[in-house]
């Protein structure tokens, strides 16, 4: 008997394997995508790679030049990863850049979760500290101290050895030598290494602007003078005038920030007898400039001392101390115009901090 039934058309066995070819390419590729993932879990069964959100934090240090498999020792001896054939192998896949510096990080977590945090800049622990302008020695090692958590009394030992930081003989201290600048400090950065890094921008400034190493002292000693003188940016190149003027002339600088800085004083109006003292640093006294710089000096400041101003101007007075307003004298007799206007201020706002 003849079978009338309809019969299903064959596939073609070349349109079969097309489609398996083409399930296989999906699933492989879905699978490539999901390696990492995979392989995290099957650590973690395994029991080489921790599993949790981690345990007490600590600093983990990655040195300039360090390659994965240091870092991946570090990671495991410090407890931050388990197992270093496992770290390793997550680094080389990863392919990681790392930052040098100083990193925040838990103990006991993955080893994808320690390179997230090794490979952002931002997870870098420093202590950043800003030294302003005008501040003398003894406030600049407060600033550091209130900012990295090292005492005082460590900056004021690692300052004494004046010969570890290259500076010109003639420097009585770091007085001077610290250039004012935020500053950005690894949290395991010693006093001495933060006042090395310190005096190494301080030098790099002055060969920036072009001054001779000979005359680094003399530079940086003017220049915090001026710093301490001036109050604005035009002032400054216009101060610095004024006392190469009265050196030029065999004058007396007679600055009240020299003699306040030489009797430990906190204010720029000083006494007849702290202007009688015979400190190195009484600009009344002797002729010429100190035996060093009263201050920390900024860019502006040493600019002013080696590119001042074109005038004849022997005298200046601020009379006005709450805006700087200064005025600039060629005589004596100019000078002491102005020294009334100053006068009148002071008696119209008692009580004013200078």
């Amino acid at each position: 008997m003849t079978d009338l039934r309809p019969r299903k058309p064959k596939r073609s066995s070349k349109k079969l394997i097309s489609i398996a070819v083409a399930v296989l390419l999906v699933l492989g590729g879905g699978l490539y995508l999901a390696r990492g993932s995979v392989r995290s879990v099957l650590d973690q069964i395994t029991g080489v790679e921790y599993s949790g959100l981690g345990s007490t934090t600590i600093n983990f240090k990655v040195a300039v030049g360090a390659n994965g498999e240091e870092i991946a020792r570090d990671l495991v001896d410090l407890g931050v990863t388990k197992d270093l054939s496992s770290t390793l192998r997550h680094i080389y896949a990863a392919n990681p850049t790392f930052f040098p510096g100083t990193y925040r990080m838990p103990t006991q977590i993955s080893s994808d979760k320690a390179i997230q945090i090794l490979t952002d800049p931002s997870q870098i622990v420093v202590n950043r500290v800003t030294v302003r302008e005008g501040l003398r020695l003894s406030g600049t090692f407060r600033a550091l101290s209130v900012g990295t958590g090292i005492s005082v009394a460590e900056f004021e030992g690692a300052s004494k050895n004046l010969a570890d930081f290259g500076i010109p003989s003639a420097a009585p201290s770091l007085e001077g030598y610290l250039f004012p600048a935020t500053y950005d400090f690894g949290p395991d950065w010693t006093a001495k290494q933060i006042l090395e890094l310190m005096v190494e921008r301080t030098k790099r400034q002055l060969v920036a602007d072009g001054i001779a190493k000979k005359d680094w002292h003399k530079t940086l000693t003017l220049a915090s003078i001026v710093q301490m003188e001036a109050r604005k940016t035009p002032d400054f190149y216009k101060v610095a005038r004024v006392f190469l003027n009265r050196i030029a002339q065999g004058m007396h600088l007679q600055s009240d920030a020299t003699v306040s800085y030489g009797v430990n004083g906190s204010t720029v109006n000083t006494t007849a007898a702290e202007r009688n003292d015979p400190n190195g640093y009484n600009t009344y006294r002797y002729a010429g400039l100190p035996i060093g710089p009263i201050a920390g000096a900024g860019a502006t400041a040493i600019d002013a001392a080696v590119n001042p101003a074109e005038g004849d101007w022997l005298y200046f007075c601020a009379i006005n101390l709450e805006t700087g307003e200064t005025v600039f004298s060629n005589t004596y007799a100019e000078h002491l115009k102005a020294v009334e206007l100053w006068r009148k201020w002071m008696i119209a706002n008692p009580g004013w901090d200078d």
